[in-house]
């Protein structure tokens, strides 16, 4: 029984290892989560320089859709209800592969999908990249991983059986040679009482002599 627990618990910990390192670090990140950005990249864009920037021209619905046909090439869009982001005014549109945000007085565009947003300036250059680090972190800690869309959270839930599994293996292999020793002992103590009896009943007992005066 031991044998087949030690296989089983090894390939178990050998299984479920990946996501104890992960579940553990993004557990540390849902209690700690302003000390461990403050030492993740962050964005480095200042975007006050937007109001200024050179060559900065005004965009339209139009061109607000040519845009974001040129960055998501395979979707449709539809507007949102919203028209401002970041404090400018802008067109909001949202496709199946992310959203693109134009700033109608600068031409200045983001595209944000699930786990980053890239800015852009009217030529189309990239002058910042941010990480959403906190919708990665809860994603891997419920899932286990960030394609969640395909699997779900299977995954997640059959790592979490294995956990379960692994520990209640280990429990046992601690548990059971400690009660196995415990038996055997008292079994020797039953046995070195069962042979001390014979003996005893046959040392004689000494009489009891009465002297009469």
């Amino acid at each position: 029984m031991i044998r087949t627990l030690k296989t089983v618990h090894g390939w178990l910990g050998f299984f479920v290892m990946p996501w104890i390192v992960v579940i553990g670090l993004t557990g540390i990140y849902l209690n700690h989560s302003k000390a461990i950005l403050a030492w993740l990249p962050g964005p480095s864009f200042d975007e006050r320089q937007i109001e200024t920037w050179p060559g900065a021209r005004r965009v339209d619905y139009a061109g607000a859709e040519a845009i974001a046909a040129s960055v998501f090439p395979e979707d449709s869009f539809e507007p949102s209800s919203k028209d401002s982001y970041h404090g400018f005014d802008a067109f909001i549109l949202k496709g199946d592969s992310g959203r693109v945000i134009v700033a109608k007085d600068s031409g200045f565009y983001w595209v944000k999908t699930r786990f980053l947003r890239k800015t852009y300036d009217p030529d189309g250059r990239q002058v910042d990249t941010k990480i959403y680090w906190g919708r990665i972190f809860k994603v891997l800690h419920r899932a286990g991983w960030l394609d969640r869309d395909t699997l779900g959270t299977w995954p997640a839930d059959i790592a979490g059986g294995a956990m379960a599994l692994f520990g209640l293996t280990g429990m046992l292999m601690f548990l059971v040679p400690r009660i196995r020793r415990l038996r055997n002992r008292a079994a020797r103590r039953r046995q070195a009482r069962a042979a001390a009896a014979p003996r005893a009943a046959a040392v004689p007992r000494p009489q009891r002599i009465t002297l009469r005066t």
